[in-house]
Parts: structure tokens; sequence; C-alpha cells
């Protein structure tokens, strides 16, 4: 499963299929399909688990309908990655990007609308903008992000944001993939001060929806004790 430009992208969700209209001709990244949405979406589905069924390694991670869990995708570009958590249990979701990807996100959530079956939150974010996210009334327990880390102006401003927007027993789960080794570097610099991390291993991703460029992570605030530790 590689980066495909067809035009529409499907996506199997356990029954369901989402179909998810791109344009990679447009000036902003988030109007294209990217294979980490997709990557990050099939691992949640192979783990979530669905009510009485056998526990696994991901289990209280993914349980998303015994437990009513606020949740925010951050660049969720054309929706993939958000609309597969919400049709996986994943109730109170709120998808963000910045303004000019805004039209194909919600063109693509009102062609799922029938799939959907109702119209998902979506709001403005920039993430350097403190009073757009104090205005998303953190924190939320699932921050979801994924194929966000490409340029190196705003890998600081990404991980400042998802600092302020996950809760303190929240978690962060990226799908990620190198693309600037100058972002790349400060991106895993800063996470490394502020989260645990955890990096999926690769035999759990969706054995159709995985390759070696691409990984999962887990990210989990750290205690003010740890912070201390690594301070002296």
């Amino acid at each position: 499963m590689k980066f495909t430009d067809s035009p529409v992208i499907e996506l199997p969700i356990r029954d369901a299929l989402l179909s998810i209209q791109q344009d990679n001709g447009s000036m902003h990244v988030g109007t294209s399909v990217w294979p980490c949405s997709l990557v990050l979406a099939k691992f949640v589905e192979r783990w979530a688990p669905l009510p009485n069924t056998a526990t696994n390694p991901y289990s209280h991670l993914l349980d998303f309908h015994s437990t009513r869990r606020r949740a925010i995708e951050l660049g969720a570009g054309c929706g993939a990655a958000g609309m597969a958590f919400y049709l996986l249990g994943l109730a109170d979701i709120v998808l963000t990007d910045i303004s000019p990807v805004m039209p194909a996100l919600k063109h693509n959530l009102k062609r799922n609308k029938p799939v959907l079956n109702k119209s998902l939150k979506t709001s403005v974010l920039y993430w350097n903008n403190q009073d757009q996210i104090n205005a998303l009334k953190p924190p939320f327990d699932l921050v979801i992000a994924a194929d966000v880390v490409y340029i190196e102006e705003s890998a600081a401003q990404l991980v400042r944001a998802m600092e302020a927007l996950v809760a303190d027993d929240g978690v962060v789960l990226l799908g990620y993939q190198l693309r600037s080794p100058e972002a790349h570097k400060l991106f895993w610099e800063m996470c490394a001060e502020v989260f645990l991390i955890e990096k999926v291993p690769h035999e759990d991703l969706h054995p159709d929806y995985g390759y070696e460029e691409t990984d999962v992570y887990i990210l989990r605030k750290k205690k003010k004790e740890e912070e201390e530790e690594n301070v002296e």
C-alpha cells in the first residue's frame, strides 16, 4: 500500500466503506490522502475491541465503546483517519486543519455522511494560535495526527499544540513517516522532552496497510518527576 494519485481513495473500515476524494494538484498538502492516515486508521481497526471481545495489547488504549473519550485530530486533511476513528466507536471527535484545507475536509465529510450517519465536528486550527487552542476547550483524552511532520518551521508548533491539547493521562496517536531530516530531528528532540515515546511494533500494524517507511507511535505525557529527573 503506497501513496497513490488516484482521485478517489476507498478505505474499508469493518463493514463500512469510506470514499475519500483528493486533489494532488492543490497548493496545499492537506488536500491529498497521505499514507500514514490509512496506516493509522487500519492499525486502530485491527486492535479496537468490539464489545465482549477478548483482550489484546491495545484494548485499554483503543476501547472506545466502554469509555467516553474526547478526541481531536490535528492536520486532518481529507479526514480519512478521523472518519475511521469515528466509525470504530470514537463518537466525540473534532477534526481540525488550517483554513485553506477546510473545503476539502468538509467536502469529504459530506461525501461520507451516508456512511457516518452524522456530520462530524470540524474546527480551524493553526498550531501556534493559542486562542484557537483555548476555544477547543482542552484537554482531550486522545490526540490523533498522521503525516504532519514535514517542515521544520512547524515542528515545534506541533509539539507545543499536542502538549497543550492532550490530557495529563491522555494519549497522542501518531502516524509517522520521515519527510524532512530537519523537521524529524527537531520534532523528536522536543517530543522527548515532553512525552514518553512508544513505537508500535511493525508486526502489529495491519498486514495490508503498513510498510517499512511508516510507523505508529503512542505518546504519553511525562509526569513532573520524570521531567525533573531528565533535567538533573
